[in-house]
């Protein structure tokens, strides 16, 4: 027998993984193809949320968790046998088959991984609202929680996040982000339970993406913008449209930091066209306005740009107290 047919006789194993993500029955068409093909197929869970649409399809599913040792017998004489793979990815059998393979002493079959469904971009995001779905159900402290109670943590998370933008640090920008993604889900998740006007994390993405659709006219419809500055007049045009403001002061925030607070008004006003002069008064708070009117109208974040003079003023202060340390002992000497 050359190795031909050799392996031919070994038979082949195909190890179908598949995403928890994708509704179940939605396999790909080489994943059909292989389970109609195959002589037996198996599958260690017989809750697996895939075999009662394989049933459905006509494929004949045993329960089995066969070892590798009877995984390679059962493929004797040419055999094909599929084995779908439970959530963990059968880590046992697979080890057991890479033993048996590295040992030489046995005629192994063709070994295939085949993944029959594939999670889509953002797919990850579903786990994150189980999780959270979970956690608000069976954590003390977080099924307490509500959305007054967690709002100075939303705020601490967005400055955590601007800070790991400014400092450049990858790996911390990753993992605010997902701070600040968390309290979207959690709020979210906490809105559900309103007894008069609940809604969902779907709620919420919804309304925002056909937020975004309607005002990229340029992208999702006939309009044309070929600039960030005309980009920028279709979201202000059709954002105006949307909320019919009397007054272009109408949405922002009075809470925020004062210089940005300064800095968006007077965007708002450079932006419709207002000659509006600044109130002529003494005081600190008015020379921070003219500062920051005037930053803004010449492109600079003043909150942004304060916060950078004040990481150099903290560094100077370290390295004044560390000559201090380092001095001290040898004054008093």
């Amino acid at each position: 027998m050359n190795a031909t047919s050799s392996a031919a006789a070994a038979g082949r194993i195909v190890l179908l993984t598949t995403s928890h993500r994708v509704a179940p029955g939605l396999l790909s068409w080489p994943a059909w193809q292989a389970l109609h093909a195959a002589d037996r197929v198996l599958c260690a869970d017989g809750a697996h949320p895939q075999l009662p649409y394989l049933r459905e399809a006509g494929i004949a599913v045993a329960e089995d968790a066969p070892t590798a040792e009877e995984l390679v017998g059962a493929c004797g004489g040419g055999h094909t046998v599929v084995v779908v793979a439970t959530g963990e990815g059968e880590p046992a059998l697979t080890d057991g088959l890479a033993r048996l393979a590295g040992s030489g002493r046995v005629q192994m079959p063709e070994l295939e991984l085949l993944p029959a469904s594939y999670d889509l971009p953002g797919a990850r995001l579903l786990d994150l609202v189980q999780v959270m779905d979970r956690i608000r159900a069976e954590c003390p402290w977080s099924s307490r929680q509500t959305h007054q109670g967690l709002a100075k943590y939303g705020i601490e998370e967005a400055y955590e996040l601007v800070e790991a933008i400014e400092d450049g640090d990858r790996d911390e920008l990753r993992e605010e982000l997902g701070d600040v993604l968390l309290q979207v889900v959690f709020h979210s998740r906490i809105a559900e339970e309103d007894p008069q006007a609940p809604f969902s994390v779907d709620d919420v993405a919804a309304g925002i993406v056909t937020k975004l659709i309607h005002r990229h006219p340029h992208v999702f419809g006939d309009a044309t913008a070929s600039t960030p500055e005309e980009v920028k007049e279709h979201w202000l045009r059709t954002k105006a449209v949307e909320k019919r403001r009397t007054s272009v002061t109408e949405g922002v925030p009075l809470g925020q930091p004062g210089l940005a607070l300064a800095a968006k008004l007077a965007s708002r006003t450079r932006t419709a066209g207002l000659d509006v002069p600044l109130p002529r008064r003494e005081g600190v708070g008015y020379e921070l306005l003219a500062l920051a009117v005037r930053a803004e109208s010449e492109g600079v974040d003043p909150e942004a740009a304060l916060r950078a003079a004040a990481r150099a003023y903290r560094d100077a202060i370290r390295r004044t107290e560390e000559a201090a340390r380092r001095d001290g002992p040898a004054r008093e000497g």
